[in-house]
């Protein structure tokens, strides 16, 4: 699979790239910079609420999050639209998760994520793998069936503003990084690093986010 941008990502052992973004939960700002010297924080950077493999994982992230904090970490999740397109949608699916908005996603190019070049090989790899990243679907489907038939079962009509998101976004990776209190990334996930295109819409195991989590609390 290309990859458009060069750029490595953020490995376990550099330090993680501050931002300051808008919150989605209240009119003020959340930065990486307010967890430092408090606490251990779990990031997560998403797309688009376009990609319906997202807000799943912010759900599935929500029930992780309660979990995480017992273990002494906090949650953040990046999430690529506006404010107001991201509070519309929490506001009748509320998470446990704290959210911030990035809809140009500044985190992603400074923590490296890839974003595949579309190309005739990337098409014919979407076209050709089946994906089932949680389980939900009753068998693999090319991914963007995938993407079709999750987005049916949960109900979901997409917006202008996420057909806006997906045009500017598109075929952008996610990423998820734990970062300790003193800002230094001890444990991090690619989308499609180990498993190529295959790897679209998982989530690690719950047990390797908690099991990072462990390990950094027992430095």
């Amino acid at each position: 699979m290309t990859m458009a941008e060069a750029r490595q990502p953020i490995a376990p052992g550099e330090p993680a790239p501050d931002f300051t973004l808008p919150a989605v939960d209240r009119n003020e700002d959340v930065s990486l910079a307010d967890y430092r010297g408090r606490s251990p924080v779990f990031l997560a950077l998403l797309v688009g609420l376009w990609c319906p493999f997202c807000r799943r994982q912010i759900a599935q992230l929500g029930t992780i999050e309660s979990k995480l904090k017992a273990l002494g970490v906090e949650s953040l999740a990046v999430v690529a639209t506006a404010p107001e397109n991201a509070r519309l949608y929490f506001k009748f699916r509320p998470t446990r998760v704290r959210l911030a908005s990035d809809p140009e996603l500044f985190t992603h190019r400074a923590y490296g994520i890839p974003r595949p070049a579309v190309n005739s090989e990337f098409m014919e790899a979407l076209a050709s793998t089946k994906i089932n990243p949680d389980g939900v679907l009753s068998e693999p489907l090319p991914i963007v069936d995938a993407a079709t038939a999750v987005g049916r079962l949960d109900g979901y009509a997409e917006t202008k503003a996420d057909q806006a998101d997906m045009e500017r976004q598109w075929p952008q990776l996610k990423g998820q990084f734990l970062i300790d209190r003193d800002g230094i990334v001890r444990w991090a996930n690619i989308e499609c690093a180990k498993e190529g295109i295959g790897g679209v819409g998982k989530l690690p195991p719950e047990e390797s986010i908690l099991g990072a989590a462990r390990a950094l609390s027992s430095r």
